[in-house]
């Protein structure tokens, strides 16, 4: 998975011994594994899909000191997710105190700081000024302060001050308990139902139990007032739910107190990567087939709208980023969204955000944001999710001759006609096939593994409504078989916007169109062969598919065949 690769992976070694030999909260931790009768987990640098097995007993780095434990044995309901950092069974919290007091007491015009990384540097020179290894000071969490005032000091031993630096750059640069999980790659959502176990969502092993609990109500409550005001939207019980964006990018929704929520506080978490998941990779975990990709590649590049719809959760802003990398490169896009989810390649990208108020004059929601979009002469408008009255600016965009791509929520493409036309969004019906395609998406069960993976389950182009007989007319292009777990070409000599739109755009005249069937098979063979070779991570392969744009299909598929496309990727 080379989009999640970590430059603290160079640090560590591939060798487990080795690893717990310099690593000595990781060696402690297998001890009690091997007391317990656990046999000692594997060794995994990175993880892969494959991994998601019956029984699993693996460990793998979320950065150079920490460390996650998956383990899933015989009638365990869910994997038991058990975070491994330098302070696990430590109790620092008398030195954190006296620390942050001295801290308070030393701050000056010297201690200001403009961003995050400015802030870690104040803090690791308050760390520097005010925590000193004393050699005679052997016993862990022992402490003894010297000086007064400004010149005061903190005595303590190697092993001691090694974990306090941990657990403050953890928890003043960080989120604090929550950060091991804001930092595993492999992380999509975090959910804490109130007080008891905090469960994650993981990419490879799906719903698991955290070792991350929250047992106090107090604390608990102490530590999300300060979450609330990390996001910068303070907390009360006159203002108990609050959504927000951590400083990674994910996305936060918090219900404050008991009033509403009777387990008490809860939250929830959602992750999103650095580094979006490439098309590539979603065809190697068969959530799309390289036929689908390559045609949905087509329409893109001649500049169709698409929509991906779909419930919750079923991966439609994942698709719709790897879809991105599509768009002619020249494009000029704009996107708008509620939270910043969308990641785009192009250096022709203005990107915009909603703004939140309590005073409506100076909020800004996604309406204003798409009419804003329309006087920006774009290429291609995203919009990160559609749901209310925006969704009819969208269409006056596509009107207009600005194709727009979108994720909407709904399961089928009867249930996107029917919320686009009924209220709030009261779309025309002869507008409906301004969309070019709707790709409809869902987390399944499939029954070759007995396991939920998220599917594309069609591919459907809009032809339009047919007044006399009150009708919506569409054409499913693919869709997916649940029984060979394979996605099937319905629109093989079928399909209006290959013969009717791309066959000219592409150079073929009236007599040849169907020779766009033949060109789409390339360009799936060709997305085939990059898969292969190992082009799987996102700008890796924005930065082949514009040599490929450059040299064309059928050249750039020869170079493919003799081994000399990457070479020519690398050399441009």
């Amino acid at each position: 998975m080379s989009a999640n690769k970590n430059i603290f992976y160079d640090l560590l070694p591939t060798d487990f011994n080795e690893l717990i030999r310099i690593k000595l909260h990781l060696r402690q931790y297998v001890s009690k594994l091997e007391e317990d009768r656990i046999d000692t987990p594997s060794w995994f640098l990175t993880l892969d899909k494959k991994m998601n097995k019956e029984k699993v007993n693996l460990i793998y780095p979320v950065s150079e000191d920490v460390f996650i434990h998956i383990l899933r044995q015989e009638g365990m309901e869910r994997a038991r997710y058990t975070i491994i950092e330098p302070t696990t069974g430590h109790d620092l919290r008398n030195i954190v105190n006296v620390l942050e007091n001295m801290f308070a007491f030393k701050m000056n015009e010297e201690h200001i700081y403009r961003n995050l990384e400015e802030k870690k540097k104040v803090l690791k020179n308050l760390i520097d000024n005010t925590l000193k290894v004393d050699p005679s000071i052997n016993e862990l969490a022992s402490f003894r302060v010297v000086g007064k005032g400004k010149d005061s000091i903190v005595l303590v031993g190697e092993k001691t001050k090694n974990l306090l630096e941990y657990l403050l750059v953890r928890d003043k640069i960080g989120i604090g308990l929550l950060e091991p999980l804001i930092k595993d790659p492999y992380i999509e959502d975090i959910s804490f139902n109130g007080v008891g176990p905090v469960f994650v969502e993981h990419k490879i092993f799906s719903s698991c139990l955290s070792s991350l609990r929250f047992d106090d109500p107090e604390l608990l409550d102490e530590y999300i007032k300060r979450l609330a005001e990390r996001v910068g939207r303070p907390i009360s019980y006159r203002n108990p739910i609050v959504d927000g964006t951590l400083p990674d990018g994910s996305r936060i929704n918090i219900v404050y107190g008991s009033d509403i929520s009777k387990h008490g506080t809860n939250f929830t978490i959602r992750k999103f990567s650095k580094v979006p998941i490439s098309i590539l990779q979603l065809c190697l975990w068969n959530t799309i087939g390289y036929l689908p990709a390559a045609y949905l590649w087509m329409l893109l590049e001649f500049g169709i709208s698409v929509w991906v719809c779909g419930e919750t959760a079923s991966g439609k802003t994942t698709t719709l980023n790897a879809l991105c990398a599509f768009i002619n490169p020249t494009a000029k896009i704009v996107s708008v969204e509620d939270t910043p989810e969308v990641t785009v390649p192009h250096e022709n990208w203005i990107r915009e955000v909603t703004k939140e108020s309590e005073d409506s004059e100076s909020k800004i929601d996604l309406f204003a944001l798409l009419k804003s979009a329309l006087r920006q002469r774009p290429n291609y408008i995203i919009v990160g999710e559609i749901r209310g009255r925006e969704g009819n600016v969208a269409f006056q965009a596509m009107q207009t001759g600005h194709p727009v791509i979108a994720t909407f929520h709904a399961s089928t493409v009867q249930k996107l006609i029917q919320r686009l036309t009924g209220s709030p969004i009261e779309v025309p019906k002869t507008y409906i096939d301004n969309i070019g395609a709707v790709i409809i998406q869902s987390a399944v069960k499939v029954p070759k593994t007995g396991k939920i993976e998220r599917r594309v389950l069609s591919v459907n182009e809009i032809l339009g409504y047919d007044s006399l007989e009150d009708r919506f007319n569409y054409i499913e292009i693919f869709n997916w078989d649940p029984l060979t777990d394979t996605f099937l070409f319905r629109g093989e000599g079928t399909s209006y916007l290959l013969e009717n739109k791309l066959a000219v755009f592409y150079g073929y005249s009236k007599r040849e169109v169907r020779a766009i069937y033949n060109h789409l098979h390339l360009r799936a063979e060709l997305l085939k062969l990059l898969a292969e070779a190992g082009i799987t991570d996102y700008f890796d392969l924005w930065y082949t598919l514009k040599t490929i744009k450059g040299l064309g299909i059928e050249r750039a598929f020869e170079l493919m065949r003799q081994g000399r496309l990457l070479k020519v990727v690398k050399r441009i």
